[in-house]
């Protein structure tokens, strides 16, 4: 009781600073004269100001609406990561996040076991936004069988300026301006008007729409509705009200009509929306920007009189709105939402919980032959070092390459645009056929610098047939530099055969590679002729395969293709890449260590790999499908396919990465 009372009397302090309470996100925000400052004069904060991704973070007290919530490093690590979310509202962005139903559910069904979050407000107006977020999460889990997650989440009301406390300096230092931070916003000026009107915007979704507004002032021109294409604006900005058709028939209307972009206004009491297509819709290229925003009453009433309104766009740095803290109390950041919803802190914490695991499993016994310690990988050389391999090698069964990436600073902004290929190749013998074979492959992430992996590769061990051995990490020469640390870990594994006991691979056969994925792939290959060793008792087949770059079809990045390894012309042995092109396959794969939050569309399927993401080896026993006499051979071919059918794109035809082995166990 003695708690409930301390923060009822923090409550009536409190709200008699604040506006009145409201229970759903105001309109508009408008800049008075003493406000108002021209954008892009804020001074960005220097290294070394505050804290950084990475460092311990302290231990902290909140009052809440349940009672107090503190976090001490020196109680352990956190069971669970923890999200601190700092709401605005002065951001379109976190108003749709905050009233999109799907987005409210999927942090109620979706947040991981564990994981907690902390909502703060920027605001004055703290009292009343905890008060109202606590409800709109209440209101998500009402009717599901979810409801416990909500005792893990903690609404302050204290705003953010008054947490007296750590949280505020890390928002502030780490601000920034993107998808899920920064104020979006349309400024709306005319003759007459003593000040500009300032409204907050969000765009519609970068994966749908991927034109940028300029920083041109341009004329607004009424169009109603939108939903038919009007005379000729002459490249003015086109506003128009929801309702009465799609987004995508919006903005289409609009740009047969000569529009700049599309302004699409909610009708009263309705939230600012996540502007989208929808199904077949999202295939059709505009090229024009559009957002929404509220009805202004003033620039309506002005253009309804004929008055000229001219409208431009800026966006207005601000403290980070999601920062967060890892299982091992480290801080950390959450990246880059693509749109509006709270899946993102979904994943993040996922990773979180990727990542507890790899460090738990990085405890297990193992002989760690170190090969990169934070090395700066780029340009055509890429990272190299030779090193020594243990003596006893061969009294290890397993082979795991613990490889991670990171960048040449701490913070995400530092990281490399684009996602490409990095590959490990070695070699031990400068004579062999084996020297510079793919040992490893992994994708980097796209401007986030967290990725970690673990990958066995167990069955490339003959390929290490010397004492001393040359790797090689390298991308493309172009990209922007990584910082690459890699380990060999050498381990005896617990599994046995179900009919040989414990088998170990001891010879190696190189197979297929890839190459152009157009009409005359499948004629680079033929048949290759094989014996099997004697002393064999098992046979594996072992391919790396990736697909890249876009035809018409999205071949062989967003596609469905399927790879072949026909062997003894009877057994079709095949990998087949079904999360291609689809929304959310890469998502999937963040609880395997997929990097989430990146900037791009990191979230859709692609074939046979993620952004942030090592490639796994695809592995398949072959023995039964063999004939093992020594005196016989056996025959197998490899063939990749479209459609069922051999890829014959018409334009810019993409291509395969591919290794592919036969691996020999005794």
């Amino acid at each position: 009781m003695a708690s409930l009372s301390l923060l009822l009397r923090f409550l009536v302090v409190v709200t008699a600073h604040v506006t009145e309470a409201r229970w759903g996100p105001r309109s508009r925000l408008i800049l008075t004269e003493g406000s108002h400052h021209p954008p892009g004069n804020t001074p960005s904060p220097q290294p070394g100001a505050g804290p950084e991704p990475g460092d311990p973070a302290p231990a902290f007290q909140v009052p809440t609406l349940d009672g107090s919530f503190s976090y001490d490093p020196a109680e352990g690590a956190l069971k669970g990561p923890l999200v601190i979310h700092a709401f605005t509202n002065k951001s379109g962005f976190l108003e749709s996040l905050w009233s999109s139903e799907s987005s409210l559910k999927s942090l109620v069904e979706g947040l991981p076991d564990r994981a907690q979050v902390l909502f703060l407000s920027l605001d004055d107006s703290a009292v009343s936004d905890a008060l109202w977020m606590r409800e709109q999460l209440r209101l998500a889990a009402a009717h599901s069988s979810w409801k416990g997650v909500l005792t893990r989440l903690h609404f302050s009301p204290v705003p953010v300026f008054a947490l007296g406390n750590w949280i505020p300096n890390v928002l502030y230092y780490w601000g920034c301006m993107g998808h899920n931070c920064g104020l979006s916003q349309t400024v709306f000026t005319s003759d007459g008007w003593k000040m500009p009107i300032v409204v907050k915007r969000l765009d519609a979704r970068y994966d749908w729409l991927m034109a940028r507004w300029s920083k041109n002032l341009y004329q607004l021109a009424d169009v109603g509705d939108g939903c038919e294409p009007s005379p000729s604006l002459g490249g003015a900005v086109a506003w128009v009200s929801e309702g009465n058709c799609s987004f995508f028939t919006k903005v289409q209307s609009m740009a047969k009509s000569n529009a700049s972009g599309v302004l699409v206004y909610s009708l009263p009491g309705n939230p600012i929306q996540d502007m989208n297509c929808a199904g077949n819709e999202c295939f059709f290229p505009l090229g024009i920007p559009a957002a929404m925003v509220h009805l202004e009453v003033s620039v309506a009433q002005a253009l309804r009189s004929g008055q000229v309104v001219n409208v431009s766009f800026q966006t207005t740095p601000s403290p980070n709105f999601f920062i967060s803290i890892d299982q091992q109390g480290a801080l950390a950041e959450m990246g880059w939402f693509l749109y509006p919803s709270f899946s993102f802190v979904n994943w993040q914490a996922q990773w979180f919980g990727f990542s507890a695991s790899l460090q738990s499993k990085l405890q297990s016994p193992a002989k760690v032959t170190p090969v990169f310690d934070q090395v700066t990988m780029q340009g055509d050389k890429g990272a190299v070092a030779t090193v020594d391999l243990p003596s006893d090698l061969w009294d290890f069964d397993t082979l795991e390459l613990d490889a991670s990436l990171s960048c040449p600073g701490r913070r995400d902004s530092s990281c490399a645009q684009w996602d490409h290929t990095v590959q490990l190749f070695v070699c031990c013998d400068p004579l062999s056929p084996h020297c510079n074979v793919e040992l490893g492959r992994w994708i980097t992430a796209f401007r986030r610098g967290t990725g970690h992996w673990l990958t066995d590769v167990s069955p490339l061990i003959p390929l290490l047939d010397s004492n001393k051995c040359t790797f090689t990490m390298k991308t493309a020469p172009w990209a922007m530099p990584w910082v690459v640390s890699l380990n060999l870990r050498f381990s005896v594994s617990n599994q046995t055969g179900e009919d040989f006991g414990k088998l170990r691979p001891f010879s190696v056969t190189s197979l297929y590679s890839g190459g152009t994925f157009d009409k005359n792939y499948n004629k680079m290959y033929q048949p290759t002729k094989f014996p099997v060793p004697s002393s064999t008792k098992k046979v594996e087949l072992y391919a790396v395969i990736t697909g890249h770059g876009s035809d018409e079809n999205g071949c062989g990045e967003f596609c469905v293709t399927s790879h072949h390894f026909l062997i003894n012309a009877v057994h079709n042995n095949t990998r087949r890449f079904d999360s291609a092109g689809s929304a959310l396959g890469c998502t999937m794969r963040v609880k395997e260590g997929a990097v989430p939050n990146e900037h791009g569309t990191w979230l859709y399927g692609r074939g046979g790999w993620c952004d942030g993401l090592q490639v796994d080896p695809w592995r398949i026993d072959i023995t039964k499908q063999l004939n093992m006499s020594d005196f016989e051979s056996n025959a197998i071919v490899y063939f990749g396919l479209f459609n069922g059918q051999d890829p014959n794109p018409a334009q810019e035809p993409g291509y395969i990465i591919m290794s592919s082995f036969l691996i020999f166990y005794k």
